[in-house]
């Protein structure tokens, strides 16, 4: 059939994403160190990752900065707060050191990846799991309405050169659902009349974490950041979103103060 091909990842899309998805539900519901456990994890194999695509021969470096990853955001959280940067920015800064080419780009994105991870397990324990909740909801709808509607409305490209499949249907698309999201959430909980338009925000972040993982891809020329995921590729595919995303939301929390939501 002349247009199966543009939904031949559809089904093990949404099976690894339902996967993913009850993890991650599971795990901000527990909070504490389940959450750490799993930000340590993903934020170790996103670096894994990350050197694999800059400089795929050094398997063994990447393991161990994978390794070091995981484990400095333990440490970051278990620590006083005034040795969490410098240790979130020792692996960045080594792996920068080891890497022959492109040590700016593994030093921003992995300090990035390490900070994003460390924010969002604080993030649980200080503003509770509500947050958490409605932004993994925002760049779920982010993506999924984006993908819908990049294939199914098409037309011009939002930036061709750096992502050749995202269109900006699929861009103002993923906007929308944002803001549904921000207005049901409004129904539910006691946050204030300016989530919908926040939710917006969050969302372009999230664009915006795909975009960049994608000028990387584009300049390492890979098509995937790994096969770890059926149907997604790796994680740093699936959470390049979550990262910008998360990473505005630690930024505006530093700049508002951001209360607890509840239900």
């Amino acid at each position: 059939m002349a247009g199966t091909g543009k939904w031949e990842d559809l089904a093990p899309r949404l099976v690894s994403g339902a996967a993913m998805a009850g993890i991650g539900v599971a795990m901000i519901w527990l909070g504490g160190a389940w959450f750490v456990a799993l930000c340590a994890g993903v934020g170790g194999l996103m670096v894994w990752e990350l050197v694999r695509m800059i400089a795929p021969e050094r398997r063994a470096e990447a393991l161990a900065l994978a390794a070091v990853g995981a484990v400095v955001i333990v440490l970051a959280r278990a620590l006083p707060a005034v040795y969490a940067l410098p240790l979130l920015a020792a692996p960045a800064l080594v792996g920068a050191s080891l890497l022959r080419r492109h040590r700016v780009v593994f030093a921003a994105f992995a300090l990035g990846i390490l900070i994003a991870s460390f924010g969002l397990s604080l993030f649980r324990d200080s503003h509770g799991m509500v947050w958490l909740f409605w932004l993994v909801l925002v760049v779920i709808a982010t993506d999924v309405f984006g993908y819908f509607g990049g294939r199914i409305i098409g037309g011009p490209k939002f930036w061709p050169r750096v992502s050749p499949k995202k269109t900006w249907a699929g861009t103002v698309s993923g906007w929308v659902a944002a803001a549904l999201i921000g207005v049901i959430f409004r129904q539910f909980t006691n946050a204030g009349v300016d989530l919908p338009w926040i939710s917006v925000a969050l969302s372009m972040a999230s664009q915006l974490g795909d975009v960049a993982e994608s000028a990387v891809k584009r300049q390492m020329g890979v098509k995937d950041s790994s096969n770890l995921i059926p149907g997604h590729g790796g994680l740093f595919d699936r959470f390049d979103g979550l990262l910008g995303a998360a990473l505005f939301m630690l930024l505006v929390a530093q700049l508002v103060y951001v209360p607890e939501v509840r239900f």
